[in-house]
């Protein structure tokens, strides 16, 4: 298992209810779970720590941090309301060469992989690497120093980050059509981009930030604080 899997396969953990607010997570137990080695998993639980989900213990290693969907909802509206902004500035402004063959190569290695019509392990690994990269680009002509401080903030934040997706495994098809429609929303922002229509794109992102929060489906619960979640998906 590589650490992107690891990383992963905890989110989902995590977000399921496996691993619940207060628990204890070990290097040994949690690799003997997931049939791993201890190298990713010790490589993983300090980014996850720096995610939000968390956070060290008083004596040693780590314990899952409590939230609620309330939280990721708000982190999620907060983040689309800040790359909006960055997105807008960045329309106004011109995106630079180097940006827009970025974001397009982005788009062509997720158009790949949904081109397959559905997923495994290995794709959820690669999207999220290619949406996190996707998402620094389409933001990073427009930033500025208070904006990329408060952006670095939010990802610090339960299921905020760019790169924190996880996956319903039980409902792929389920997964694999949010991811498609996530993705087509990554094309139109880019078109408003290299448009400089900067209205549109600023709407755009925060609509996305809203398909992501969609993309949660809470049924009767709250994360961490009251019963295990069902049917869930973070995808970005």
């Amino acid at each position: 298992m590589q650490l992107a899997q690891a990383l992963l396969r905890i989110r989902e953990m995590i977000l399921r209810g496996e691993l619940r607010a207060g628990d204890r997570v070990a290097e040994a137990p949690l690799a003997e779970r997931l049939g791993t080695s201890r190298t990713p998993i010790r490589q993983a639980l300090p980014l996850l720590a720096q995610e939000g989900l968390l956070a060290e213990h008083i004596t040693r290693g780590y314990v899952v941090r409590g939230f609620t969907a309330e939280d990721i909802n708000e982190a999620l509206a907060l983040r689309g309301v800040l790359e909006g902004t960055a997105v807008r500035r960045a329309a106004e402004r011109g995106l630079s060469k180097p940006t827009r063959m970025g974001l397009h190569a982005c788009l062509e290695e997720i158009d790949a992989i949904l081109a397959k019509r559905s997923i495994d392990e290995d794709d959820e690994a690669k999207y999220a690497e290619v949406n996190t990269r996707f998402h620094a680009l389409m933001v990073v002509d427009g930033m500025g120093r208070i904006l990329a401080e408060a952006l670095a903030r939010i990802d610090c934040l339960p299921f905020a980050a760019s790169q924190a997706v996880a996956f319903d495994r039980p409902s792929l098809d389920r997964v694999y059509d949010l991811m498609r429609y996530a993705h087509r929303q990554h094309h139109v922002i880019v078109e408003a981009l290299e448009r400089g229509e900067a209205a549109r794109a600023e709407a755009l992102v925060r609509e996305h930030a809203l398909t992501v929060r969609e993309s949660i489906s809470t049924g009767a619960f709250e994360l961490q604080a009251v019963a295990a979640p069902t049917r869930l998906s973070i995808v970005k």
